[in-house]
């Protein structure tokens, strides 16, 4: 018997697969890759723009921002994901103005949503301070941090942190049911400072830990960092 050297390739029906249907397949995937490329060819793009265009940002007392652009005023909620531009309310998507939002937070250029422009009690500096809490705080050039080894600046003697209040130096009462800045050694002292509250270095030792100590409390500008 003779064989073809070549023997003829199956066709479509007779190997079972069904070309028509395997080409809409991979165009439907070349589709929706096209579809992804594009849409993260978009994101990239509002980012960029984002962060190159001329805008303004103001935080507000809602939690929301005023994002002032050459095109217009909006008012971005980054928490929510909202804008009032006609970006955002066409496209729903996250749009420029609240990813500038975003990027300003990030950099410490404006306040988070939950969070409020404040003024150090020691210096007066702007920091960033919990939105619904009105007690005294401090900035970070001011702030201790429990377990911080500090100077009393009026006895020179060494302490151990233990707690940062927000309490007022003219609020926050003693034992002896005295407020902190009533005793004679806190006068040169802000009354409207927050309370450190502080070990004695000299009473913590081995048997004997910070927490088993006398806590004692101290305007926040009574007390110093080791050299400073």
């Amino acid at each position: 018997m003779t064989h073809l050297r070549n023997p003829p390739a199956s066709t479509a029906t007779d190997s079972g697969v069904d070309i028509e249907s395997g080409a809409e397949s991979r165009a439907d995937s070349e589709t929706e890759r096209d579809a992804e490329t594009h849409a993260e060819s978009d994101v990239d793009e509002r980012s960029a723009r984002a962060a190159a265009e001329e805008m303004t940002v103001r935080p507000l007392r809602d939690r929301r921002y005023v994002v002032e652009t050459d095109g217009g005023t909006y008012v971005a909620a980054l928490d929510a994901g909202t804008c009032t531009c006609p970006d955002h309310a066409i496209r729903g998507l996250r749009c420029k103005h609240l990813r500038r939002v975003a990027m300003e937070v990030t950099a410490g250029s404006v306040p988070a949503p939950d969070e409020r422009v404040g003024a150090c009690a020691v210096c007066g500096a702007e920091t960033f301070v919990p939105l619904d809490d009105p007690g005294s705080h401090l900035c970070d050039r001011h702030a201790f941090e429990p377990g911080e080894v500090v100077r009393d600046r009026e006895s020179d003697e060494r302490l151990v942190v233990v707690a940062v209040t927000t309490e007022r130096a003219d609020a926050y009462r003693t034992e002896e049911d005295r407020a902190v800045d009533e005793y004679a050694t806190n006068a040169a002292y802000g009354a409207h400072e927050p309370v450190v509250e502080a070990v004695y270095a000299d009473a913590v030792r081995p048997g004997r830990g910070v927490a088993d100590c006398e806590r004692y409390a101290f305007p926040a500008s009574r007390l110093t960092r080791r050299g400073d």
